[in-house]
């Protein structure tokens, strides 16, 4: 199975800290936040890994460079200005094969073990999720998970953790306007019953500001 991290995004809400550098490179416990994922796929024993980039993405490749550092084989999907995630998966698709494949959003920080997605069936499912406890920024979550499926209605909502695997189908038949957000395309699955998902109950931090970032690494340093 291939991974994909999605580090395309500008970080608005990280500025003035994004001004010169692209969000995934942000430092986290004195490392590059980008640099955690890497770790953790290899661990894994992942062996390929997709990186999309747009704002300031020649930095992350100087930075990342080709992966044999991790002993990876990394390869990037330049997109010049962001095209939302379903966008740029589509336009990493030539990348990715037609093998279902990992979805890492580069703005989070996890202790997620990314093995126990490695070889996972699909079955009939079109994607597999990680839910999590809904944080306080985004209090009202996205989705229920019942019986170890994603549902538009239930009795507790939870938040899509940014962690993911997609069948490529998904993301075949994107209208040809190139931008698309991925929400949409998950509830239309997600109310076909097509979505699996799990709840994560470990670590995992949304690194979306600058106040977020402090409370991790003031969270990593004092554990």
């Amino acid at each position: 199975m291939k991974a994909m991290i999605l580090a395309a995004g500008k970080g608005e809400r990280m500025r003035p800290l994004t001004d010169q550098i692209p969000k995934p490179l942000l430092e986290v416990a004195g490392k590059p936040l980008i640099f955690w994922h890497l770790e953790k796929l290899a661990k894994a024993n992942f062996e390929e890994v997709i990186i999309n980039h747009a704002y300031l993405g020649e930095m992350i490749e100087a930075y990342v460079g080709d992966g044999s550092r991790w002993n990876l084989k990394i390869t990037y999907s330049r997109e010049g200005s962001p095209l939302e995630t379903a966008g740029g998966i589509k336009k990493a698709l030539p990348l990715i094969g037609d093998q279902p494949f990992l979805v890492v959003n580069a703005d989070i920080y996890t202790d997620f073990n990314f093995a126990t997605l490695k070889n996972r069936n699909l079955n009939d499912y079109k994607g597999h999720l990680v839910m999590v406890k809904n944080p306080k920024h985004h209090p009202d979550g996205d989705f229920f998970l019942q019986n170890n499926q994603i549902e538009l209605k239930g009795k507790e909502r939870l938040t899509f953790s940014g962690i993911a695997i997609y069948q490529p189908e998904i993301f075949e038949n994107i209208n040809e306007e190139p931008v698309a957000k991925l929400a949409p395309i998950l509830t239309k699955l997600i109310d076909a019953k097509c979505i699996g998902g799990e709840a994560f109950q470990g670590l995992w931090f949304d690194i979306g500001t600058p106040e977020r970032l402090n409370e991790i690494n003031l969270f990593l340093k004092r554990n």
